[in-house]
């Protein structure tokens, strides 16, 4: 049996949808907060039980049968720490047989200024993993391509997008590429105890984003760096919460610094074919 945490989110669902196409729905078991949001999936067979990271006691329960478990890193940032840290507890207890986790790509690069309570809250799951008494994998995955699919939306609609890098590479791709891999890490033999670093083939700097939206659009959009503290205030004055803000501001800035530079093809190694061009990506995004 084959568990995926946060099994209705963005990347939980498409690994579902890759699993079903390697494993019968009867092999699968969808980890979610709210059954209800499941009822899609609990229709195709696949098995639907309630883990709530804020909820330990349905953690280990959910995990009862389990041979493998994708450990898809929570969404709340500032609170994954202890939230991680209950699932590797409940797994140890269940006897789950290997634990899968989506770290962070080059983490070990994310040290000193560049660090951020997003390296350090992956660190500190991989320091809890090492600890534990599991079988452990990890998927150290770069940026999804669709983090910055609402920036050139915007960018399309006034004329340019903003961010803190100014021009180093980001070797993006899609949720679909890591979803597809972490599928095939879940369903075939010979992964356990290894970490893969996990990002497109080749980056592409800001500057050369906006050039590829200009041309799928039609419209010309211009990519304009700002410093870290003022991108972080531009954030917020489109609604988003002070910590997040903050938070992805301070990513940016050490994306600045490289630590998403191109560089291992170990996805595309597991995909078994190139990743998908961000050219591709964004003619999709505008199609």
């Amino acid at each position: 049996m084959i568990g995926v945490t946060g099994a209705t989110g963005q990347l939980g669902g498409l690994v579902i949808e890759e699993l079903l196409k390697r494993v019968s729905p009867g092999e699968i078991v969808a980890l979610v907060r709210d059954e209800a949001k499941a009822r899609p999936l609990a229709d195709k067979g696949v098995a639907v039980r309630l883990a709530d990271y804020d909820k330990p006691e349905t953690l280990a329960p959910a995990f009862e049968g389990l041979d493998k478990l994708l450990l898809i890193s929570g969404s709340e940032v500032g609170r994954r720490g202890p939230q991680h840290e209950a699932v590797i507890k409940a797994a140890e207890e269940a006897g789950v047989g290997e634990l899968v986790y989506t770290s962070l790509y080059q983490l070990g690069e994310w040290t000193g200024e560049r660090a951020t309570i997003l390296s350090r809250e992956h660190q500190a799951t991989e320091d809890a993993l090492a600890a534990s008494s599991l079988n452990v994998t990890l998927l150290r995955n770069s940026w999804y391509f669709e983090n910055y699919a609402q920036s050139l939306q915007m960018g399309a609609e006034h004329g340019s997008f903003i961010g803190a890098n100014v021009d180093a590479p980001v070797a993006a791709a899609p949720r679909s590429d890591y979803a597809e891999a972490a599928a095939i890490v879940l369903t075939r033999e010979g992964h356990t105890g290894k970490t893969y670093e996990l990002a497109g083939d080749d980056g592409f700097t800001m500057p050369e984003l906006a050039e590829i939206a200009s041309e799928a659009s039609g419209k010309t959009i211009a990519y304009n760096p700002l410093p870290q503290e003022a991108y972080a205030k531009a954030l917020e004055q489109v609604g988003l919460p002070t910590p997040v803000a903050e938070m992805l501001a301070a990513s940016d800035a050490s994306i600045g610094e490289g630590v998403l530079a191109p560089g291992s093809k170990d996805l595309s190694t597991l995909l078994g074919r190139p990743t998908t061009p961000v050219e591709t990506s964004v003619r999709q995004l505008f199609s």
